[in-house]
């Protein structure tokens, strides 16, 4: 098996569509034979019910037990917890109670890494593990970053939103700096998008060209659509409720874009290793 890569769905504005990303992408990986889990690391469990759980906070063991355990220091099964999905993606659900964790981390020594060291006794089980983090930069985010080795930013066409992307490439600079030397911003991703507004064409060069110099931003582009909405009520990817879409063919884009990044990215590596 590959090097598992962990990736944050990471922006504290909320509707930017963090969950629709963090779904689909990782359908969109497991489509193409690689084993995914999601963790949803959001309280609100949105993920959680976009993934058919309605429920969650009925569910005898999510990833705030899990984070409990860790922090009183008692063994985990890491595998506990993580429900299987009809589409082949596994996910590791959500609920209320990780609104309390975030508290009981302020006090622990090891406070940012609680996280990190779950994923670590994973990473043998996958090839790509995606987490969907809060809209926030609290405790719970730091966690997330700190056991990413890659960012995604999704972000709309909207002026606030390029302004909360500049507070959030901060706060990745400084956990890379003090937390995870191996943090890095995969990429910026254009997400709900209406390409018939000149307003959003302003917005889109706005990020393209100050942020694209010195970060990466996809040329995929995520359609807004209502499908992507219907699709989570109903407990479902894009490519298993509306396959032949819009929708789907973007996101489908941004599967291909990924896996060939990271080929790139390691023969790049191999070079410079000879």
């Amino acid at each position: 098996m590959s090097k598992c890569i962990v990736r944050a769905i990471s922006n504290q504005k909320g509707g930017v569509g963090k969950t629709t990303v963090c779904q689909n992408l990782g359908a969109g990986l497991a489509r193409q034979g690689q084993k995914v889990l999601l963790i949803d690391f959001d309280v609100q469990s949105n993920l959680t019910q976009s993934m058919g759980c309605q429920m969650p906070d009925e569910l005898p063991f999510t990833v705030a037990d899990i984070m409990k355990q860790i922090i009183e220091d008692e063994p985990i099964d890491p595998l506990r917890g993580i429900i299987h999905h009809r589409e082949g993606i596994d996910l590791l659900p959500s609920s209320i109670e990780l609104s309390g964790i975030e508290n009981s981390l302020v006090h622990d020594m090891n406070r940012e890494r609680i996280l990190k060291s779950y994923i670590n006794q994973l990473r043998r089980n996958y090839d790509s593990i995606l987490i969907d983090c809060m809209p926030s930069l609290g405790m719970l985010t730091i966690n997330a970053l700190t056991a990413a080795d890659r960012v995604i930013v999704p972000v709309q066409a909207h002026f606030l939103s390029v302004k909360g992307l500049e507070l959030l490439l901060r706060t990745v600079n400084k956990v890379k700096k003090q937390l995870n030397p191996d943090l890095n911003v995969e990429g910026i991703l254009l997400n709900m998008l209406d390409r018939r507004s000149n307003f959003t064409k302003e917005i889109v060069q706005l990020i393209r060209e100050p942020f694209g110099s010195n970060l990466k931003v996809f040329d995929s582009e995520i359609p807004m659509s209502v499908r992507a909405i219907e699709a989570s009520a109903e407990g479902s990817s894009i490519f298993d409720f509306d396959p032949d879409g819009k929708v789907a063919e973007a996101f489908n884009q941004l599967v291909k874009e990924v896996l060939k990044n990271e080929r790139q990215r390691q023969e790049n590596k191999t070079i410079h290793l000879r």
